[in-house]
């Protein structure tokens, strides 16, 4: 077990799965059919670029390959030893990374945080929009601040939104993470946009941050509804 260990940790080894994993997620992309809801979303989110678009987290891994969007895009990625695996995947599939993470009270304070915060206010005034999970960390289907006070302090509008396939594994760890599989019929859906006054004091923060976990949750309700349908029916 300590060997496995040892090898995880070595960059050889998590360049390698990063490699294989981005080539995977490629070639679910292109063997699967994804349809919009609403179909103009890109054509509506022009006017908006650059955005913030949420995902809940284990539900965003296809994002890169599913969103097909000429506008350039970072994610938000962790600093532990995944999420080094995730950044070198999402680089190779063409998304910049920021590496950092929030917390439960809604800032980004800890695990470089605070530089990951500006990074992405930085990100967003240069024209990049920024892909980011809204849950806060190990607790999963709840919203954290930290997204909401991003959108406030930027002025860009959240994009509350959900990917599923109809073929695909959900593991049973905090977050559910769904691995997508090829040759599936797929739903991207994105629920109204959220936009925070500037002045929003903390009633109002907390207003938008239940906000975005209900249009999550009905984004992520209507996607699967309509892939687990297209399952059924054929």
């Amino acid at each position: 077990m300590r060997v496995w260990r040892h090898i995880g940790r070595q960059q050889w080894a998590k360049t390698t799965v990063g490699v294989a994993a981005a080539e995977y997620l490629r070639f679910v992309g292109m063997t699967s059919r994804f349809i919009l809801e609403p179909e103009d979303i890109y054509q509506r989110g022009e006017a908006d670029m650059p955005i913030i678009l949420a995902f809940w987290h284990g539900q965003h891994l296809i994002a890169p390959v599913a969103r097909r969007t000429k506008h350039r895009v970072n994610m938000l990625v962790s600093r532990h030893r995944d999420g080094e695996i995730n950044a070198i995947a999402a680089e190779r599939l063409g998304v910049g990374t920021i590496r950092g993470s929030g917390n439960h009270g809604g800032g980004f304070v800890h695990k470089a945080g605070v530089a990951a915060f500006q990074s992405m206010l930085d990100s967003l005034a240069a024209g990049c929009s920024i892909a980011l999970s809204a849950d806060v960390p190990k607790v999963a289907r709840v919203a954290g601040l930290g997204i909401v006070k991003l959108a406030q302090a930027s002025g860009r509008p959240i994009y509350p939104s959900a990917i599923a396939t109809s073929r695909r594994i959900v593991l049973g760890n905090w977050d559910r993470t769904t691995i997508n599989l090829p040759f599936s019929r797929g739903a991207d859906v994105a629920a109204e946009p959220i936009k925070v006054a500037a002045d929003a004091d903390e009633a109002g923060l907390e207003a938008a941050r239940r906000l975005l976990e209900e249009r999550l949750n009905a984004a992520t309700r209507r996607a699967y509804a309509l892939v687990d349908r297209s399952r059924k029916d054929h």
